[in-house]
């Protein structure tokens, strides 16, 4: 008995590790999460993966969800919960869809899944888009919006896998970016590292906006006049303003987990808080002042 339980626990280890995401290496199990802060574990990549769309796209259950492209440290956060405390939007925390991928065992499901059209690509976007359209059954709300900043790295394939999908881009001044880098806690990395990680997320984010139609929103503008700027929003959605949007510490968001969105006290107060403002783009880096001059701030 001993030893076929052994001969069991060995295979299913094996298969475990057959399985295993490609961002998640080999080592003690994880509680199924590739996201946790244990040593060892490392972030999805930050590059924009090429994918083969072999399979017709199967039909969606929402047809036009909203996705917030920007950067990492870009005030998203901010943005969706006045989104969430509007009537009608709902915007959940991050939602990480790039990472919920599928695994089909060949000549298994592999087989099964093509005989009904569909391969792992098309079924990952069918799991998206499920998991949309979960979060409007639960919220009993019409518009879905997701703010995850690795959004900038898979637009292209938003695109495909909502042809209608809306898209919001969310700028905020590139020495704002990289300071706030610097502020986070726990911090160790040299100032052109974070510059490099601020460029990994710039790149593609303006690819985006020169790419597709959408709303660009500055953060430094949301929150110094967030009525003027909730409202241009609200007229890009097609949904009448509501005041309180402004007050979302009035209504619930949900808990603040890591990962997931700014955990800060500024964001815990409920209310508005004023961004560091800066005005030109001069003393910063070429590669930075490039986008500094492209979104209006130099």
């Amino acid at each position: 008995m001993g030893v076929v339980q052994k001969g069991f626990k060995r295979r299913a280890r094996l298969l475990r590790e057959a399985l295993r995401p490609p961002w998640q290496p080999a080592g003690p199990e994880t509680n199924g999460s590739a996201f946790t802060a244990s040593a060892g574990v490392r972030r999805p990549p930050k590059r924009t993966q090429v994918v083969d769309y072999t399979f017709p796209a199967a039909p969606r259950l929402v047809k036009s969800p909203v996705f917030v492209i920007s950067p990492v440290r870009s005030g998203s956060t901010l943005l969706r919960m006045l989104l969430n405390s509007h009537s009608r939007i709902r915007a959940p925390h991050e939602l990480h869809l790039r990472t919920i991928g599928v695994e089909l065992t060949p000549g298994f499901s592999e087989a099964s899944m093509q005989e009904l059209g569909l391969d792992r690509v098309e079924l990952e976007h069918v799991v998206w888009d499920r998991i949309l359209h979960l979060e409007l059954l639960r919220s009993g709300k019409d518009i879905v919006v997701d703010k995850t900043p690795g959004n900038v790295f898979v637009w292209e394939r938003l695109k495909y896998v909502w042809p209608d999908a809306r898209f919001i881009f969310l700028v905020r001044h590139p020495r704002g970016v990289v300071s706030s880098l610097e502020n986070r806690k726990d911090n160790t990395a040299t100032r052109e590292s974070l510059e490099a990680t601020a460029l990994k997320y710039f790149a593609p984010l303006e690819k985006a906006r020169r790419a597709l139609d959408g709303l660009t929103v500055r953060y430094e503008q949301l929150t110094a006049r967030p009525e003027h700027v909730t409202r241009e929003v609200c007229t890009y959605l097609g949904v009448e303003w509501e005041q309180g949007m402004l007050e979302y510490g009035r209504h619930h968001q949900g808990q603040f987990t890591p990962n997931l969105g700014d955990r800060s006290d500024n964001i815990k107060s409920g209310q508005i808080q004023a961004a560091r403002v800066f005005d030109d783009a001069d003393d910063l880096p070429p590669k930075l002042a490039k986008y500094a001059t492209a979104w209006g701030y130099a």
